[in-house]
């Protein structure tokens, strides 16, 4: 975890220094004054305006999860149960929203400990038929807020947004500074591969810490391992159209809402022939999945719980 943390430091750094280096090579040409202070001046300007256009223009996640808020009243057994997870842990007790998604939905939002709403689909209350594995999955989620883990991904996942912005908007550019966005969507491509590289090795990390946390709050890594084989088997089950509309909160939810293969997009006059090259872009899909998946696979976090298990 710590090398992830340096990684991404000097990936930031890079960034920086690789805009700034490339404004000083221009002013420095054409003769002008104190060309060191423009330069960063710019690269201040361009990294501030760009990470609040991209942080900006986010929609919120409750909104991409379209939950709905629920209390002691409407949900009396939901609300005790998350009320004493949370006194467990030392948090403070989380705003419960529910949405109506089939999606075997859970996750948590909000930055500061005081201000987190934890958000369950239909499809995970209904997918969890023991209360105790239902307890698990709140266990897990609210470890995430005991550890700060979506400031700490926020912070960390800078430079990848701030590329992909970069990229994005020079991406539009057709007129004769046309040399200079080369240069940058060069510079934003690395620090974007690497950085994802980088922030998806970090979120395993911390996905593993919140799976520990949970099992030794709840007392049982079997009802926690028995409560992802669930939803990991329901996520299997569940139709892709129902798991595109809820990719938004893949990368938050306890486990990754995608298939584990891409879509087959069949060809032929019957729309039954499956393409000739479809066998590497299905392994070109789990190579990202391995590289860039925010999630450890489920089959190594039932091992480590297995192990956990048997250590206590």
């Amino acid at each position: 975890m710590v090398a992830s943390f340096v990684g991404l430091l000097l990936v930031a750094s890079a960034l920086f220094v690789g805009v700034w280096a490339m404004f000083y090579g221009v002013f420095f040409l054409i003769g002008s004054t104190h060309p060191a202070l423009i330069a960063a001046g710019i690269t201040a300007v361009i990294v501030v305006a760009i990470g609040y256009l991209e942080y900006g223009h986010l929609e919120t996640i409750e909104r991409l999860s379209d939950a709905r808020p629920v209390d002691r009243e409407t949900a009396p057994e939901l609300y005790q149960t998350a009320t004493r997870v949370a006194a467990q842990l030392d948090v403070p007790p989380p705003t419960i929203a529910v949405s109506e998604r089939d999606a075997p939905e859970a996750l948590v939002v909000g930055f500061r400990p005081t201000n987190v709403r934890l958000v369950l689909s239909r499809g995970t209350i209904e997918t969890l038929e023991r209360p105790d594995e239902l307890e698990a999955v709140i266990a897990h989620e609210l470890a995430h807020v005991k550890n700060r883990d979506a400031m700490v991904m926020t912070v960390v996942s800078l430079p990848v947004v701030l590329a992909a912005g970069l990229r994005s908007r020079l991406a539009r550019i057709d007129h004769p500074g046309i040399v200079i966005a080369v240069f940058l969507v060069f510079l934003a491509n690395a620090v974007w591969v690497v950085g994802r590289f980088l922030t998806a090795h970090l979120s395993r990390a911390r996905e593993r810490a919140a799976d520990r946390a949970a099992a030794e709050v709840i007392g049982s890594p079997t009802t926690l391992a028995s409560a992802l084989s669930r939803l990991d088997r329901e996520i299997s089950e569940t139709p892709e159209h129902d798991l595109r509309d809820a990719s938004a909160v893949s990368s938050l939810s306890i486990l990754p809402l995608e298939p584990a293969d891409p879509e087959t997009v069949m060809l032929g006059p019957e729309g039954d022939t499956e393409p000739s090259y479809w066998w590497f872009r299905k392994r070109l899909h789990r190579l990202e999945r391995r590289f860039f998946g925010t999630h450890p696979p489920t089959t190594d976090r039932l091992e480590a719980l297995s192990r956990l298990e048997r250590e206590s």
